[in-house]
């Protein structure tokens, strides 16, 4: 309760002040001169932003279909046009403030009326200029009420009254100024790091000249150095020796030495991956624990692979090290597959690999080069002649791609129409005649 009413004191404290000064305005010839001035101010503000805005609009736009920089720059600068008003009419006050003190000898009232229009300047950047949903939250509830206290006169007092408070925490002593002013600036520099990291990562993505996994391993180590500057930039904000980070990093250490080896071993295994880029991202690759699919990110703990069926697999990334891992190779390169079948024994076996390979070789996607399809007599069963035709496409017979089933249709009408019989096993069975009855 002495808190609330010491509190309440002090706001009837500044109400009286307020009033005092506010009478003392009334009754002053200098002060309605600068409210004179005020107005003015204002008004030739508003003739010239009036007269000048659709001119610097037409200056400003550039074309409807121009891409660049340059005109990316301008059109950034025409949703700052609001602000031009408040703006002119700060410029102008401050030319009146220093008339009038240098006339009169004070310029409390004009002083006052150019915080105003600072207020008003926030105000319009917050409502008018700000798209940003963060950024128009921290500006309607942070830089507005400052500029609102500022106007008042009432930003130093209230500022005192924030670093007078203390919160603690355990040992621990903060002022609330300390806190507020350390949340704030945390919030930008981690929104302003956030907006660095996706500026960063599409200009990498965007050199083509550079392997994936360079530019991968380049949008990570940019990203570890944004936000590592913005939390040591955060940290001397807030007045925290940085010694007490080393220590922080030492024994986060010990604590990664001790119970987060799994973790370590795949960070460095990705950043492994990454440098050698044997594994990159568009890659289709099966490993031995019989996971397979095309990466289609690789994160600093684990590889996502996705299944011609849409299915996501994520795989550690020691898994890629400490295994046999089959890349299928990059995308768009040739792969050899082979297609099994079997002829009966009755079949002229000579005539066999001509028939598929010419049957193989007029599907559109078996390719000629590096070689075309070659069929190869594998072996003699026990009811049929064992073949099977090799053929190379460009592509992953991945389960989206299925090159195997036209393939075998081929050589199923190829045999059917050289009358050339499929054998399936046979048994014959011997019945014994039956034993004679003992007599």
């Amino acid at each position: 309760m002495d808190g609330h009413s010491e509190f309440a004191g002090r706001v009837l404290s500044w109400l009286e002040q307020g009033l005092a000064i506010a009478e003392g305005w009334l009754r002053s010839p200098a002060a309605w001169s600068q409210f004179a001035l005020l107005a003015a101010a204002y008004l030739v503000a508003r003739l010239i932003a009036r007269r000048l805005q659709p001119r610097l609009v037409t200056i400003i736009t550039p074309k409807a279909a121009s891409e660049g920089l340059l005109p990316d720059l301008r059109r950034f600068l025409l949703r700052f046009l609001p602000l031009l008003l408040p703006l002119l009419a700060y410029g102008l006050t401050a030319l009146g403030e220093s008339l009038t003190r240098a006339t009169f000898g004070s310029g409390e009232v004009i002083a006052f009326g150019k915080r105003v229009f600072l207020f008003l300047a926030a105000r319009t950047l917050v409502r008018d200029v700000v798209t940003d949903a963060f950024l128009r939250l921290l500006g309607r509830y942070v830089l507005v009420p400052a500029a609102a206290l500022y106007a008042l006169g009432l930003l130093d007092p209230a500022m005192e009254r924030l670093a007078a408070a203390e919160v603690v925490l355990g040992n621990i002593r903060f002022s609330l100024l300390t806190l507020i002013r350390g949340a704030i600036a945390g919030s930008l520099l981690f929104w302003l790091g956030a907006w660095s990291n996706r500026q960063s990562a599409d200009y990498i993505k965007a050199q083509q000249e550079l392997r994936p996994a360079t530019r991968e391993l380049a949008v990570k180590a940019a990203e570890i150095a944004i936000f590592g500057a913005a939390f040591l930039l955060l940290m001397s904000i807030l007045g925290i020796d940085l010694t007490a980070v080393a220590v922080l990093g030492g024994a986060l250490g010990v604590g990664i030495g001790l119970g987060l080896q799994q973790i370590a071993a795949n960070f460095v295994s990705g950043i492994i991956l990454l440098l050698e880029g044997q594994t990159t991202v568009g890659d289709y690759v099966e490993l031995d624990g019989g996971e397979k699919g095309t990466i289609v990110k690789m994160t600093a703990r684990a590889c996502i692979l996705e299944t011609f069926d849409g299915k996501w697999i994520v795989v550690p990334n020691e898994d890629f090290i400490t295994s046999r891992v089959v890349n299928y190779s990059d995308q768009g390169s040739a792969n050899r597959y082979e297609a099994a079948f079997s002829v009966s024994y009755e079949t002229d076996i000579n005539l066999v690999p001509g028939i598929i390979e010419a049957a193989v070789a007029a599907l559109p996607f078996v390719l000629k080069a590096p070689d075309g399809p070659d069929c190869e007599l594998r072996g003699f069963g026990e009811s049929s002649v064992d073949f099977a035709v090799e053929f190379w496409v460009n592509g992953i017979d991945d389960g989206k791609n299925r090159y195997g089933s036209p393939v075998l249709f081929a050589i199923w009408n190829a045999l059917k129409v050289a009358e050339i019989e499929m054998p399936y096993p046979q048994r014959v069975v011997h019945l014994r005649p039956a034993a004679p009855a003992p007599a």
